[in-house]
């Protein structure tokens, strides 16, 4: 799945973004495959605990083939195949340069289908379990994409969506720059965004997210959900003081000329890579975030 939107609410994997107008031979994949990769290496410790979840849900059932819909460089796809380490496990994406990284960071222990969804959801084949982590809402209409997963589960196989959660936090509510409440402004800007969007996808659909009800709509019993917790406490490792420097460096792009002043002043001091009140060299910078999993059911 592809946008340039990128939102910080949840998630099982990082859904990667749209180039825009750069031509694909110009887009520089191997920084977004990386920023992506360390997206998914913070949250690995929930994705694996939601996957044994799944196993436990699965039961007695054999899973043969499990599907990650909207892969991106397949981090979660391998930590499926650890959970899961006899079934065939597929990484889809749309971009083949996210699908050889894939390929490449497994040794080959993944399979990878490209897909240009949801024109493609019939070229994915049957599977046991779908996992689609911050996907979904790449797409207009959503309740359709799920109804056409659905499709691909063999009896008794479970669909897994990861969507919104919680947004991550980063620092203190006061945290010495410009007015306290800082990232609750930045998150209120970034839903207006959000909802942007959506509203521009192809066959955007208004739908009210109750995933459950979405996923009982789309032909499945629901199987139970759950919130699985992200958390890095200060003091950060580097590479995640990086990661969450790109991600407030996106944010900048998108956000900036909706940001009162004084926010956007206090953005690009955190942006300040030589400053002590930069996000690479605080001392209070954390990572906290949730993962919420919406499971059910085929007959």
């Amino acid at each position: 799945m592809t946008s340039n939107h990128h939102h910080g609410h949840g998630t099982g994997h990082g859904h990667h973004h749209n180039h825009g107008d750069v031509p694909a031979a110009d887009f520089d994949w191997d920084a977004l495959a990386a920023h992506l990769e360390h997206e998914a290496d913070l949250r690995a410790g929930a994705v694996t605990e939601a996957a044994r979840w799944l196993a436990g849900l699965h039961g007695d059932g054999a899973v043969r083939r499990v599907l990650d819909v909207g892969s991106g460089p397949g981090v979660i796809a391998g930590l499926l195949a650890d959970v899961f380490p006899a079934a065939e496990v597929v990484a889809v994406d749309q971009s083949a340069a996210l699908l050889d990284r894939a390929r490449t960071r497994s040794g080959g222990r993944l399979g990878v289908r490209q897909a240009d969804l949801p024109a493609e959801f019939d070229k994915l084949g049957e599977a046991d379990l779908v996992w689609s982590g911050n996907a979904i809402h790449h797409l207009g209409d959503q309740q359709a994409a799920l109804t056409s997963l659905a499709g691909v589960l063999r009896p008794g196989g479970l669909l897994a969506v990861a969507e919104r959660g919680l947004a991550a936090r980063y620092l203190p509510r006061d945290f010495g720059l410009g007015r306290p409440g800082f990232q609750a402004r930045l998150d209120a800007a970034h839903e207006d965004g959000f909802s942007s969007m959506r509203a521009e996808l192809p066959d955007a659909t208004e739908e009210i997210e109750d995933w459950p009800a979405m996923l009982e709509r789309a032909g499945l019993t629901p199987s139970g959900t759950r919130t699985f917790l992200v958390d890095h406490p200060a003091p950060l490792a580097r590479p995640t003081r990086e990661y969450l420097h790109t991600q407030l460096t996106r944010l900048h792009d998108q956000l900036a000329e909706h940001l009162l002043p004084e926010d956007r002043g206090t953005l690009e001091a955190l942006l300040a890579k030589d400053a002590p009140t930069g996000i690479l060299n605080r001392p209070d910078a954390f990572y906290l975030s949730a993962m919420t999993v919406h499971t059910a059911r085929k007959a």
